[in-house]
């Protein structure tokens, strides 16, 4: 392995993390609606368990309510059940074939705990993208030691994959700083 196959790997595994804690945040929920909240929901279909955009359209109706369209017309009441029995606190109401969502306001406490585990996620992306720099940085340590890169290119790849780490961390930042607000709108 390279340096320059180090540098790329790092940077490729930091993209990663920061796409994994951004795939975390769509599924933390906020006074308005969003069709990736329900994501995360499996519905039985056929005896096994599948997503529910498998089995239904998932759209938004307006600001405050998600459709779910399901389509087979006897899945309507096992989609129904799903939703209602995820850890999301939402109270789905069927409409002939169509399934409405709202989402129900949320209090400043709710408010300040989703902030709480957005502070969390956050939290936990960046110790990701730290381990990646420590994992790259080990690798350049063996190279040296292997005789493969001489100290300067060490010194100069860690300063690189330093700078990686930095901006990795700020976007971190600049996303949790966003989605908080987002959370604390009325």
């Amino acid at each position: 392995m390279t340096i320059a196959d180090i540098k790329k790997n790092a940077q490729g595994r930091m993209d990663q993390s920061i796409g994994a804690f951004k795939s975390n945040l769509t599924k933390i929920r906020t006074g308005r609606a969003n069709p990736a909240l329900l994501d995360t929901i499996h519905v039985e279909y056929y005896g096994s368990h599948v997503p529910l955009s498998q089995v239904a359209n998932v759209a938004l109706l307006d600001a405050r309510t998600i459709s779910v369209q399901p389509w087979e017309k006897n899945m309507g009441a096992k989609i129904e059940k799903a939703i209602r029995e995820s850890d999301l606190g939402l109270n789905p109401a069927s409409l002939g074939d169509l399934i409405r969502v709202p989402m129900p306001p949320m209090s400043e406490e709710r408010r300040r705990e989703m902030t709480k585990l957005v502070r969390q996620e956050g939290e936990a992306a960046k110790i990701a993208v730290r381990n990646q720099r420590r994992d790259a940085n080990d690798a350049i340590k063996k190279l040296v030691k292997d005789k493969a890169a001489t100290e300067d290119e060490q010194k100069r790849t860690e300063a690189d994959i330093q700078k990686a780490t930095d901006k990795h961390v700020a976007d971190i930042d600049a996303l949790v700083a966003g989605k908080e607000k987002e959370i604390m709108e009325v």
